[in-house]
């Protein structure tokens, strides 16, 4: 935006401003976070606090860099109101999981370590955060960030003191951040219509099987090489010696990889499916679903653990999911593959539809980073990083506001409208 469009949204941002940014008790910090959205918001490539400071006509750096990094107004409230707010507008047909990283120099930025880096493809030093965002084919929010803390930070008493980590935030899995959060958006009232999610999440039998505790359906991407047992395949218990342990029921052959099994059905199986409208015009490519049995060791555990909970046995049997494949044009064999936890009979259509309804945050991530400038923070702290994404999905849904409906009404907040209970969907 320029500096006109942003004059003339400012009646529209600061009602924003007041609701959203309510729990924060100081009248002077609510019009410094108004002053940050305006410099995120405004043209200029990069968003570090000095550079706004400068294109701001009110912007002052000082005081700006106190509000972000000094400051102890608590981000979690302004993210509930933000998600509160943004998921009745958005009306998400899914929750997807995802985590984004922040390349950095040095080694004293808060949770910095060499690690995977998505932003440059290749392990690098950077910053990751998992995130939960609402999805739909037309917008999408982030509801919640978790900053992933790795292994070597866990006990590093020196660095956590510099940057301010809570004694309570210790290294954990980012599998596991992504349920935390759920959880935490579900104590908000909030809950997901299904989760979807990339290979990175989807490979991992401890995540898919901790959504399917939660009563989650999801549609997550897997890799080639994970195997499977056909849906028919029963597994056998052989005969008992009489000595030694009794055997455990077994499925008689090995599970063959998603690949080997979706090829084996040939092309002639794969159904052509449009999932959207794109800009050059229909995306379609061709599918396959089958129903599957996931197999692999943790798989297996998992499902006797649970079986042997519920019913004191485990008959063997492993729980059934759907597998989705895709074959495009011009390949020489299957290229993507989903499992599915949804129910038997869901229609393919809306099987592919959910699988790629992730390019919708993938968009949505651009404007976040290079248009927004979530990943400009120059600081080093944990709660100025905190503050910096929360002030940045604050930007990012103002303007998503502005384009679903300018006019629509929201959701009451609590914090402004003591007498009237929220609403949450």
């Amino acid at each position: 935006m320029d500096a006109h469009e942003v004059n003339r949204a400012r009646a529209k941002l600061a009602l924003f401003v007041a609701d959203v940014f309510a729990s924060v008790p100081r009248k002077d910090q609510r019009a410094k976070s108004d002053c940050y959205l305006r410099g995120l918001m405004l043209d200029g490539r990069r968003k570090s606090i000095q550079a706004m400071a400068e294109r701001l006509p009110d912007g002052n750096e000082q005081n700006l860099q106190q509000f972000v990094n000094q400051s102890t107004w608590d981000p979690l409230p302004v993210r509930r109101r933000i998600a509160e707010r943004m998921v009745p507008q958005i009306g998400p047909d899914a929750w997807a999981v995802d985590d984004v990283s922040f390349p950095k120099d040095g080694n004293m930025s808060v949770a910095v370590a060499p690690q995977y880096c998505g932003a440059l493809g290749k392990q690098a030093n950077c910053q990751v955060a998992v995130s939960v965002h609402a999805v739909s084919d037309t917008a999408s929010c982030p509801l919640q960030w978790r900053l992933f803390v790795p292994q070597e930070w866990a006990h590093d008493a020196g660095r956590r003191q510099k940057t301010g980590i809570p004694q309570e935030v210790g290294h954990r899995e980012k599998w596991r951040l992504a349920l935390d959060t759920i959880d935490e958006l579900a104590g908000w009232g909030l809950v997901p219509p299904v989760v979807v999610a990339d290979a990175g999440y989807g490979q991992n039998a401890d995540f898919r099987d901790g959504l399917s505790e939660r009563g989650i359906g999801y549609v997550v991407a897997v890799r080639s090489d994970v195997t499977v047992h056909p849906h028919g395949a029963e597994p056998h218990t052989p005969p008992w010696s009489g000595n030694g342990r009794k055997p455990q029921p077994r499925y008689r052959h090995k599970p063959p990889p998603v690949s080997a099994l979706a090829a084996g059905q040939g092309r002639q199986a794969f159904t052509e499916v449009t999932w959207r409208q794109g800009s050059r015009g229909p995306m379609r490519s061709h599918f396959l679903e089958l129903r599957v049995r996931p197999a692999g060791v943790r798989a297996r555990r998992l499902a006797q653990a649970a079986a042997t909970a519920e019913h004191g046995h485990w008959d063997g049997v492993l729980p059934e999911v759907t597998l989705l494949a895709e074959w495009p044009d011009g390949a020489e064999a299957p290229t993507d593959y989903w499992l599915a936890d949804l129910p038997a009979g869901t229609p393919i259509a809306e099987l592919v539809r959910l699988a790629k309804i992730r390019w919708r945050i993938e968009h949505d991530y651009r404007e976040l980073k290079h248009g927004l400038g979530l990943d400009h923070f120059e600081g080093r702290s944990w709660t100025g990083w905190h503050h910096h994404v929360t002030l940045v999905t604050a930007a990012h849904a103002f303007l998503t506001e502005q384009r679903l409906a300018p006019k629509a009404d929201t959701a009451d907040s609590p914090s402004t409208r003591p007498s009237t209970p929220s609403k949450t969907c």
